[in-house]
């Protein structure tokens, strides 16, 4: 945190900085929590502006200003394109804010988390309450424990993956793997759906694109998705969308979401669908085997 002195008052401000070459800053009025785990630091303050928001090793993760936006489009989308999501595996996610969207779904019988780091989930439920509201659903089972051992050893299988995760350092870089896609791929089946946080097309294109080649290497249909909101660097961001049988627009009928009865603060039928709609520079510099809009 940098502490600047004005005349007369103390300012405290936090500050993500993105490669050395751009930064965010947010004026802090309260620090809630701050801890460190075995995996990282975690950081929950008060902001002016932007509510309560979640740092790891100080990168933002979520703020309570919009943090709807993140969570709506990585688990509407997936979940009104697969007609019977009953059963869902979250890697990641510790915040709550996925599990909560992917819980409003009636069809859903079954939501397995599997998180790494406990006192994210912990200082989650106490200070963020508004992400962590349905971590007590009993529809959801919450494991800690590493989300690529998990798919490799287990024998459960999936109607969606939702990889809610970190940058593609430290125990989230084989997130980003060809082997860990692999496993997922197994426990999906051929009907299943994979989403993943899919980084920055305007700072982490090498990511990106590292992601985007394990999944064309082992599903038929690889998409992105992009999304903007007020606390990421660049402030547009996206997510990946991969299926062997299941197309993330041809196969969406906008008049299930109204059928459905939920009311979304970002997402609808028309950001579903324009979200795939990539501009120009970003679909010049995708990975062949992807399609984002055929």
């Amino acid at each position: 945190m940098d502490h600047s002195d004005l005349p007369g008052k103390m300012d405290i401000w936090v500050e993500e900085r993105h490669r050395d070459i751009t930064a965010l800053r947010f004026r802090v009025t309260d620090v809630l929590f701050s801890g460190t785990s075995r995996y990282q630091t975690i950081q929950i303050v008060d902001t002016e502006g932007f509510g309560r928001m979640l740092f790891n090793d100080g990168a933002v993760m979520l703020s309570e200003r919009d943090e709807f936006v993140y969570h709506d489009m990585i688990a509407h989308v997936p979940l009104f394109v697969h007609p019977a999501p009953e059963r869902v595996l979250i890697i990641g996610g510790g915040d709550g804010g996925t599990a909560r969207e992917v819980l409003r779904h009636r069809e859903v019988h079954s939501c397995h988390m599997v998180e790494i780091d406990a006192m994210v989930v912990e200082a989650c439920r106490e200070h963020l309450p508004s992400t962590a509201s349905a971590l007590d659903d009993p529809r959801l089972e919450l494991i800690i424990g590493d989300g690529v051992r998990y798919v490799e050893e287990t024998a459960d299988a999936y109607d969606v993956v939702i990889v809610d995760s970190t940058d593609p350092v430290g125990p989230a870089a084989p997130l980003f793997g060809k082997a860990f896609y692999g496993n997922v791929a197994r426990i999906l089946g051929d009907g299943g759906i994979a989403v993943a946080q899919a980084e920055s097309p305007f700072f982490e294109s090498e990511a990106q694109t590292t992601l985007l080649e394990s999944l064309t290497a082992r599903f038929s249909g690889v998409h992105l998705y992009n999304f903007a909101n007020m606390t990421y660097p660049g402030g547009l961001w996206s997510f990946s969308f991969a299926s062997n049988v299941l197309h993330p627009l041809r196969d969406f009928d906008p008049d299930r979401v109204k059928r459905s009865g939920l009311e979304c603060r970002y997402y609808n039928p028309a950001v579903h669908r324009a979200a795939f709609a990539l501009p120009s520079f970003h679909r010049q510099a995708l990975p062949a085997g992807v399609n984002p809009e055929d």
